[in-house]
């Protein structure tokens, strides 16, 4: 992948590239579908759960500071208490040893357990594009604000991305459209699965125009507008959305197909649903694609692959019928 401002505080995402009938990488070949066993047994499961005490957890928090609020199409805190907050969380891990956070997104499926994230936040290089690896201690925790797990702690159990994201270099411009991964979730303490736990789920889309209205969430530990760094919703303690008509995002000599709104949400909200069909009565609408990078020439605008039949289908498959 090629090293660009990110949507996370992991170094490195990959360029643009369309998702359907464009370039993909020179060595792509068949996209077969890659799993990893996370935390499988209950002590590998209580073994991720001890490691994110609350001072690690805490040591992802960016100092806040005291500015006045702003509330932007491209950037604000969300303050509803409907089924969005519910089926958003902060997706904490381990990559190369550093520990970090993404966001993700609960969605209904058949096994009641998987959420959508970012590729990299899953598996990913070290900053020289080699030395691949799957990220370790992957907890969500849905609903996070403040420190607060409302819901309960879910512990990764299978990681699922492709295997074309497994070969990314940091290099070769087009390995973005397969910036998408999912993972299947152990259930919380209680012995509820997620979805049960939470209440609610949204559904996922394929093949979806990219050209429309779209609201973007996540957990961003920065902002891209220096006179809203320290609130709340940029220290990663508070989710934070920007809404706007998605664009099509394309740097010099890179292919097409990467959406997003104008934002200015920084490291964190990687992994972030964009959603169409969002209703901000109920806080339910249909994920089309994820957070995985900002572009930020003129007005910044907060990109990622738009989900497909051909990329992301197989991948969620694979993931909402894994055994729980």
């Amino acid at each position: 992948m090629i090293a660009k401002p990110l949507a996370i505080g992991v170094a490195g995402v990959v360029a643009a590239l369309a998702t359907i009938g464009v370039q993909q990488p020179a060595d792509a070949g068949p996209r077969p579908v890659d799993t990893h066993a996370a935390a499988i047994t209950p002590a590998a499961r209580q073994a991720v759960l001890d490691y994110w005490t609350p001072d690690r957890i805490s040591a992802l928090t960016s100092p806040s500071a005291d500015v006045p609020a702003v509330s932007e199409p491209d950037g604000a805190p969300w303050t509803r208490a409907n089924a969005l907050p519910r089926t958003v969380g902060r997706l904490f891990f381990t990559d190369h040893g550093e520990d970090s956070s993404c966001t993700a997104t609960v969605l209904d499926s058949a096994n009641r357990s998987t959420v959508v994230t970012a590729a990299h936040c899953v598996n990913n290089t070290d900053l020289l594009g080699e030395d691949n690896q799957w990220s370790a201690n992957v907890l969500f925790i849905p609903g996070y604000r403040d420190g607060r797990a409302p819901y309960g702690r879910f512990v990764g159990r299978i990681s699922v991305a492709s295997a074309t994201w497994l070969r990314n270099d940091q290099i070769d411009p087009g390995y973005s459209a397969y910036d998408q991964a999912f993972v299947v979730l152990n259930p919380n303490a209680a012995g509820r699965r997620v979805q049960d736990a939470v209440g609610a789920a949204q559904r996922i889309g394929y093949d979806v125009p990219g050209g429309r209205t779209v609201h973007q969430f996540g957990y961003p530990r920065a902002s891209a507008d220096p006179a809203r760094e320290g609130l709340p919703e940029y220290t990663g303690q508070r989710l934070a959305y920007c809404t706007g008509t998605a664009v099509e995002v394309q740097e010099a000599g890179e292919p097409r197909g990467q959406w997003g709104a104008a934002c200015v949400m920084g490291g964190g909200s990687s992994g972030g649903p964009r959603m169409t069909d969002f209703e901000v009565r109920t806080g339910l609408g249909t994920v089309v694609g994820d957070n995985s990078w900002g572009y930020t020439p003129g007005r910044r605008h907060l990109v990622g692959p738009q989900f497909t039949t051909a990329i992301t289908r197989p991948l969620f498959e694979t993931a909402q019928h894994s055994p729980v």
